[in-house]
């Protein structure tokens, strides 16, 4: 994906699609580390470790009580 800076106000900002919000669960609330190397720009948001914690948790119930019929459903 090729994505252009957005004027505003006297910056420029990075719109992010919602589906890749929603991908990545993150909302316009979510702090981010930002890191360069003079080349690259990295966003790495920042997770609350216990609402972490708790959607790992989530994943492996759905995958104990569903993951055969997921994985039938994908072939």
């Amino acid at each position: 994906m090729i994505k252009t800076l957005t004027k505003h106000g006297n910056s420029y900002a990075l719109v992010i699609e919602k589906p890749i919000l929603e991908l990545l669960r993150i909302t316009p609330e979510t702090p981010f580390e930002i890191m360069s190397d003079g080349q690259c720009l990295v966003l790495t948001p920042m997770r609350d470790t216990q609402e972490e914690k708790k959607f790992q948790k989530s994943l492996e119930t759905i995958h104990t009580r569903f993951g055969r019929a997921m994985k039938r459903l994908a072939e």
